[in-house]
């Protein structure tokens, strides 16, 4: 019997393609032998083969046309037995529809953002799943998976492990915890005041370093939280994504938002305290298929309202979430389990 061929579509971005992971180690724990394609954005390249799941990974910059023609013959060359669109955008499902790939699996009309996309696929899923992680699993068990999901285990790549580390010994630090105030929409977001006078709360009453990782646009952000640590002395972290994988892989905690940082860190196996607002994390919290869901402590006000309303001040349901509070919930996670 020949082995299937799959087109794995996932553009972007960091969160997006750590919860696409599992559905994807469905598709290679039920295919062992299958050759699967992950089509990209260059710059998630290293992140989806640090999964160790595909055969190739294309990259594709949608904003240019040279790119998407020279990917749309390598598709038409290629001949999948199958493309699978866990995006669910116009930017993603034109793909393989125009690569003519014979079958096309995404979802419905019922879970997908933009109108009219699921005319472009030839099997079209309904979620029946809450959390994001398990609908892409549904689209894999359409493709023939076993399961819906599969545990993996994310490789960190060997030259960003050993400069961050590095670093951390230069500065004398062995133990720490790591930051990551933005979330590139602010109401979604704890304040910045907070994440400082949670630095001087996490060094005074558990001795621990913190360390803020930033994004790119994210300076401003990072002065207000370097303002309000005083004398706390956090260190910062903005580099390319394999250090952020080394220096969240090897934290003894991480506190977030719904960003991808926070996902990356529980795809490492990392504990989080999660802070959510308008997002649910019933739907977008973090995930660990067949995992240990202890590691997470999610966060959230019985205020909080589910909007995904995009603004650019923190929710007010996110106000509620006190120093004090998360403060406690770091110490939950960093001290010994009995």
């Amino acid at each position: 019997m020949t082995e299937p061929l799959f087109l794995v579509v996932r553009l972007g971005s960091l969160g997006d393609i750590v919860h696409a992971f599992p559905a994807v180690a469905a598709l290679r724990e039920s295919f062992p032998k299958a050759e699967i394609v992950w089509l990209t954005h260059p710059r998630w390249r290293e992140l989806v083969e640090s999964g160790e799941l595909v055969s190739e990974t294309w990259e594709i910059e949608t904003r240019s046309f040279a790119s998407v023609r020279q990917i749309l013959a390598r598709i038409r060359t290629k001949r999948f037995t199958a493309a699978i669109d866990y995006q669910g955008l116009w930017k993603s499902a034109a793909l393989p529809f125009l690569g003519r790939v014979p079958s096309r699996i995404g979802f419905s009309s019922h879970s997908v953002r933009e109108f009219g996309v699921p005319l472009l696929y030839t099997e079209r899923v309904r979620s029946t799943k809450t959390h994001i992680t398990d609908q892409n699993g549904e689209l894999s068990l359409r493709a023939g998976a076993r399961n819906s999901v599969a545990p993996l285990s994310l490789r960190v790549p060997p030259k960003f492990d050993a400069a961050v580390r590095a670093v951390l010994e230069q500065k004398k630090i062995d133990t720490y915890v790591v930051l990551s105030p933005g979330g590139g929409w602010s109401s979604k977001c704890w304040p910045p005041e907070r994440y400082g006078a949670l630095c001087r709360e996490i060094r005074a009453s558990l001795g621990l370093r913190c360390v803020i990782n930033y994004g790119p646009g994210e300076e401003e952000l990072l002065s207000a939280v370097k303002a309000a640590s005083g004398d706390s002395n956090p260190l910062t972290c903005h580099g390319p994504l394999g250090a952020l994988m080394a220096l969240v892989g090897n934290a003894l905690c991480v506190v977030g938002g719904d960003t991808g940082p926070l996902h990356l860190a529980v795809a490492l196996g990392t504990p989080v305290v999660a802070l959510f607002g308008p997002t649910d994390p019933a739907r977008n919290g973090p995930y660990r298929p067949r995992g240990d869901s202890a590691k997470d402590l999610v966060l959230r006000s019985p205020k909080a309202v589910t909007t995904y309303k995009r603004g650019d001040q923190p929710d007010p349901s996110l106000l509620e979430l006190d120093v004090a509070a998360v403060c406690d919930a770091v110490r939950r996670q960093v001290e010994p389990r009995p």
